[in-house]
């Protein structure tokens, strides 16, 4: 599969005439059409709807966007449900799924009547006194041992810092309801970024058993299951698309052989931050130098404090040299950052065409955990957003920080350069 973009060369050099490189770019049509074809693949079920990963990208334009489309959001941390409140998004609207939460996040979330999804068993006394026992709650599931998609194994749940054992489940939610909750969401997430199109299906069997059970346990409502997040992309061209309808389908199959003749019709709820606007976002740079020692090097104006993924996980982010998309890829480069960090690359020894001072390069799929994972290591500043519309025009929508405000959480430094910068 060919790595494709909605602009040209000529479109982007127009851009960066107003709007300097580095930059983030999101697609508005892309965003859209995604989050319908997940919606469309889900329609079976009455009261599905997507809590949109707010940590995949956390900018208000872009949830608006998705408020419209009518998404939810899913929120870690008390500046995210600040973020849902200011776009309008509140109530049953928000899960709250948080982990080592602070009390103040708590009880904003409670303010705010988000769903509350527990990560820990030890956190409902806690949250009794930090904002009280609803009454809908979730709690989130980790079975331990292996994870299987058939045959193979994709992750061991056990070593993972999320949710409730098995046993657990039962004498928390016994514990719940005991404290005056009469409707129970179910969630688990097993996986990362998987694009094996049984993940959704397979995870989805082991909530539908495991709330049946609950319910038959404990005479307890069981009214949604969070299917989560984890349904993948293809970074990199080779790799399939996700078939999301296909997946829906299998899920259907799965809610039907488990809940059909029962009085349990959960609705099921989806946080596929990654999958709804990861593919619709790209990181643009210019290349400033080339370095040739041991290696060839091509250094950008972008670097890890941009896109972290590369350095963090070595993740592959497919780069197109914009103007030399069907030019043969017949040089060898690592393409750097300016970092003081030897990790600071967003390709090793990739094939690509020729590349000269002052091309511009477009960074794949960056529309979730690109931006929001920027850091200011180095003194470096994070980049402006753009957004690409529907009707080809482009606006800012976060522009670029400065070095005031690298400087402003200081109150005793007189730096009187600062009072010339625009």
């Amino acid at each position: 599969m060919k790595k494709t973009l909605p602009y040209d060369k000529a479109k982007i050099e127009a851009i960066i005439k107003e709007y300097p490189t580095p930059f983030h770019i999101y697609d508005e049509h892309g965003l859209r059409t995604r989050v319908r074809a997940l919606q469309k693949a889900f329609s079976w079920n009455k009261g599905y709807k997507e809590y949109y990963a707010v940590k995949a990208c956390p900018n208000p334009v872009l949830m608006q966007i998705l408020k419209e489309e009518g998404c939810g959001m899913d929120c870690s941390s008390y500046a995210e449900l600040m973020l849902s409140e200011a776009v309008g998004i509140v109530a049953d609207n928000i899960m709250f799924s948080s982990n080592a939460t602070p009390a103040k996040d708590f009880e904003y979330a409670r303010r705010l009547d988000a769903i509350i999804n527990l990560d820990d068993i030890s956190h409902i006394d806690f949250l009794a006194k930090h904002g009280g026992i609803p009454k809908t709650i979730c709690c989130r599931f980790n079975p331990g041992g292996e994870f299987k998609i058939g045959t193979q194994i994709m992750g061991n749940p056990a070593d993972a810092k999320y949710g409730f054992t098995r046993a657990q489940l039962t004498e928390g939610m016994k514990k719940l309801k005991e404290l005056g909750v009469t409707e129970f969401g179910l969630h688990s997430f097993l996986s990362s970024n998987n694009t094996d199109n049984m993940y959704y299906p397979t995870l989805a069997k082991l909530l539908f058993e495991t709330a049946k059970e609950l319910h038959n346990e404990l005479g307890i409502k069981i009214g949604f299951i969070n299917l989560s997040g984890g349904v993948g992309i293809p970074y990199r061209p080779e790799d399939a698309e996700t078939d999301i309808q296909f997946v829906g389908d299998k899920v259907h199959e799965a809610y039907e052989a488990a809940f059909a003749g029962t009085d349990l019709q959960p609705r099921i709820f989806t946080e596929l931050g990654r999958y709804v606007s990861g593919p619709v976002g790209t990181l643009v740079t210019t290349v400033l130098h080339e370095k040739k020692t041991y290696k060839d090097f091509i250094g950008c104006d972008a670097c890890a404090a941009n896109l972290m993924r590369p350095a963090m996980y070595g993740a592959y982010h497919h780069v197109t040299v914009l103007g030399k998309e069907d030019a043969p890829c017949d040089h060898l480069y690592d393409i750097t950052g300016s970092l003081c960090e030897s990790n600071d690359r967003f390709a090793i020894d990739r094939k690509l065409p020729k590349i000269e001072i002052g091309d511009i390069l477009a960074i794949h799929d960056t529309g979730a955990h690109g931006f929001s994972m920027g850091y200011n290591y180095n003194g470096k500043l994070k980049s402006a957003e753009l957004l690409l519309c529907e009707d080809g025009s482009v606006k800012m929508i976060r522009r670029a920080e400065t070095t005031k405000d690298y400087f402003a959480t200081f109150d005793f430094l007189h730096l009187p350069r600062l009072n010339d910068e625009e």
